[in-house]
């Protein structure tokens, strides 16, 4: 059998040894009328090549009776995998068998190896595979050599670890494009009446301090009353105006949520995890008090050998309010759905990336999300923009653009064209802060098509396909662009911001 595809190229190339072991001697099977059935299993039409075009399909190369053992190895093409041509077979098998009073008790797997065309780029660099023993690459192709069992070829391992690799190589070629930035706005030009990073000075005047956790911040009197006027802001300007009704999300999300809404996938060096006890039993934790008692040590080592993750801290704030729909019908007549939720705070691993109070582990956010058919979430996307717009130029008095964003996630689960069209995506707000001359990213509208009601199994009676929408507000990002144009002076913001805030609250003084 050629490892070419109906086109003539090289494509892909699958070759597997396995042993069927039966539950008695095949001696009781000719060697004649084995011959008859795995030949009509092979010949064009039959379970090894069905759904292929001519020619193509899996083929036996070899097999072999040994008492109760069959042995086969199998190659086959992209038309017919040989771990599904395995499947096929061993239940075709079972119906032959079946008049010998023969059954089969199971499938050990020799040895499975798959071969493709695979071109090597500086941005993509395989490490260690799951399910991979080995991997080689050599002149334009990759050659896999799995270690899976039976149930792993039931659960489509093999398929996955193939669509992993399209998902590596199509992350490659995205990270090497520009066209997921796009300049659609940008603000009138402002006045400058600060040119020093406002967290320093913030720190001078005790409006802030460091807490004890990294990334995170404990914030005083001052800066919390803006937080609560920028809040006050969002619910007069935004909130009510729309018609929005809070929720309270939750804020440990549990794999499944992960799961479900796709960031499962690439979540783990950001997360900060979640870890439950094996057992509230004080005797199995005896050892660990302790040794704290004796030490004033914590010992890491041996709490881990007693815990065991659940999930994480929130990350993405709306993933786990869809819990409350899934899997649930909804009218149509009760759309579009608005809520928010401003609960509790988000956390994300920033790495080496922490600055001041615009780049965080432990920040707070309010958090939009609604819900309707896909004109809806588009209309309303677009509608929130010019509210934002509106905040930022009469009440912040802030210079901003604003930017179309492709999200990974669109490209990985093949919405670019949707994208293209602006239809499925992120608009940044982006300002730039003068005491560095860089652009800080500090709002978002983001419109996720049908991802979230999908993963979610939410659907909508009429069958109508049904959308949703985010936006973040982070209190810190529009704190750290307001302060770092304005500065920390109330006579230098607007009028109408003044007026709101209030005078500020002095309550601490330190010798």
């Amino acid at each position: 059998m050629s490892d070419r595809d109906s086109n003539g190229d090289k494509d892909i190339q699958f070759q597997l040894k396995a042993v069927l072991r039966c539950s008695s001697s095949l001696d009781a099977v000719s060697a004649s009328e084995f011959e008859e059935f795995l030949r009509d299993c092979s010949r064009e039409g039959g379970i090894l090549r069905r759904g292929a075009p001519p020619g193509g399909g899996a083929e036996l190369l070899r097999w072999g009776i040994s008492g109760s053992d069959l042995s086969l190895e199998l190659r086959s093409d992209r038309f017919v995998r040989a771990h599904d041509a395995l499947i096929r077979l061993k239940k075709e098998l079972g119906r032959f068998l079946a008049r010998y009073r023969i059954g089969i008790r199971g499938v050990e797997i020799e040895s499975y190896k798959i071969a493709m065309d695979w071109e090597w780029s500086p941005r993509l660099r395989l490490k260690r595979l799951p399910f991979v023993r080995e991997q080689k690459q050599d002149e334009g192709r990759l050659t896999l050599y799995l270690d899976v069992d039976y149930a792993a070829l039931e659960r489509r391992i093999p398929d996955r670890l193939l669509r992993l690799l399209d998902e590596k190589r199509s992350a490659a070629s995205w990270r090497g494009k520009s066209e997921h930035w796009e300049l659609l706005f940008e603000s009138g030009k402002k006045r400058f009446l600060f040119d020093k990073d406002p967290t320093e000075e913030m720190l001078k005047r005790n409006w802030i301090s460091h807490a004890a956790g990294r990334g995170q911040w404990i914030y005083g009197p001052q800066l919390t009353r803006l937080f609560r006027t920028f809040e006050h802001i969002l619910i007069e300007e935004v909130l009510k105006p729309l018609g929005y009704v809070e929720m309270i999300f939750p804020k440990l999300v549990p794999w499944e949520v992960w799961k479900r809404s796709g960031h499962a996938k690439g979540i783990y060096p950001e997360v900060y995890y979640v870890c439950a006890p094996k057992t509230r039993d004080p005797e199995y934790w005896e050892e660990v008090m302790d040794y704290y008692k004796v030490t004033n040590e914590v010992p890491l080592d041996m709490i881990m050998e007693r815990i065991e993750p659940v999930g994480g801290l929130c990350y993405a704030q709306c993933p786990p309010f869809w819990i409350f729909l899934m899997g649930k019908t909804l009218p149509d007549s009760i759309l579009p759905i608005r809520v928010f939720d401003r609960s509790g705070t988000s956390h994300r691993y920033e790495s080496g990336g922490l600055h001041g109070i615009e780049r965080l582990d432990e920040f707070h956010r309010v958090e939009i999300v609604w819900i309707g058919t896909r004109s809806e979430v588009i209309s309303h996307a677009n509608e929130l923009r010019e509210r934002y717009r509106r905040i930022f130029d009469e009440i912040l008095d802030i210079e901003w653009r604003e930017a179309w964003v492709t999200p990974w996630f669109m490209a990985q689960e093949g919405k670019l064209g949707l994208a293209e069209l602006k239809e499925v995506g992120t608009v940044d707000f982006e300002a730039v802060l003068p005491y560095s001359g860089k652009w800080l990213e500090f709002q978002n509208v983001s419109v996720n098509g049908d991802k979230y009601p999908k993963g979610f199994s939410v659907k909508l009676q009429s069958g109508k396909e049904l959308w949703s929408g985010c936006s973040g507000v982070g209190l810190e990002r529009w704190a750290a662009v307001l302060l770092a144009q304005k500065g920390l002076e109330p006579e230098n913001w607007s009028e109408k911001l003044r007026q709101l805030t209030g005078e500020l609250p002095e309550v601490f003084r330190f010798l």
